[in-house]
């Protein structure tokens, strides 16, 4: 399972309607380190907006933290589209 890290729209954002919601994380399981937030972000932003800006729980354990490799898995989350 690796990290869990929870993704939930800002309030101040959502609630403007100005666009995308930023995303606040909080890692409940794992490593609380500055590029599992970044990484989490990058991952999901676009899963919240679609759903609706809902919350979103991500687990994930990443042994190529590159930014190639975060694009490809981007990418297959994307593809994939189950909320």
């Amino acid at each position: 399972m690796g990290t869990l890290v929870y993704l939930e729209p800002a309030r101040a954002a959502a609630g403007a309607g100005l666009g995308p919601a930023a995303l606040a994380t909080r890692v409940l399981l794992g490593q609380d380190e500055p590029l599992v937030h970044v990484c989490a972000k990058n991952l999901v932003t676009f899963v919240s907006q679609e759903a609706g800006n809902k919350p979103v729980l991500l687990a994930m354990a990443l042994k190529d933290k590159t930014v190639e490799g975060i694009q490809a898995l981007r990418e297959v989350i994307r593809s994939c589209q189950v909320w």
